[in-house]
């Protein structure tokens, strides 16, 4: 178990203006912020981030959509950060996230779903060293 896990608020909820209410959401539920970055993924960058789904039929479009706007990349740490941030964020199908969780509050679709959250303590690692380095100073 880790304390730390990686996230990603999408180009939606960005284009929106919910980026903010995600973040105050996170860090008001305990989370510590340890790297914060916006950027924005070209269509390589982003292919590369979700080269895991190429073989999946949605694959072409998550890149589009990912590469669509401006992202904000982050690191956070909390006891047990992955599995406290699974929940925080709530369920990929909308239909089963809890009422106060932010993919039920703000989004639109699975597809469009908001925001990113690793799935595991490694991938964590993985993807926040994708869009981070040299933060074993904080």
């Amino acid at each position: 178990m880790s304390n730390r896990t990686f996230t990603m608020i999408k180009p939606d909820a960005f284009s929106k203006g919910h980026s903010g209410a995600i973040i105050d959401k996170i860090i008001s539920s305990g989370f510590r912020v340890v790297a914060l970055k916006l950027t924005r993924l070209s269509k390589e960058r982003a292919g590369e981030f979700y080269a895991v789904h190429k073989e999946r039929g949605f694959y072409g479009e998550l890149v589009d959509f990912m590469s669509s706007g401006p992202i904000i990349a982050a690191i956070h740490e909390k006891d047990n950060a992955v599995a406290a941030f699974s929940r925080l964020i709530g369920a990929t199908a909308l239909a089963k996230a809890d009422a106060r969780t932010s993919r039920k509050l703000y989004a639109a679709s699975v597809g469009e779903n908001v925001i990113h959250g690793s799935d595991s303590d490694e991938n964590a690692k993985i993807e926040g060293d994708f869009f981070f380095s040299g933060l074993e100073q904080f």
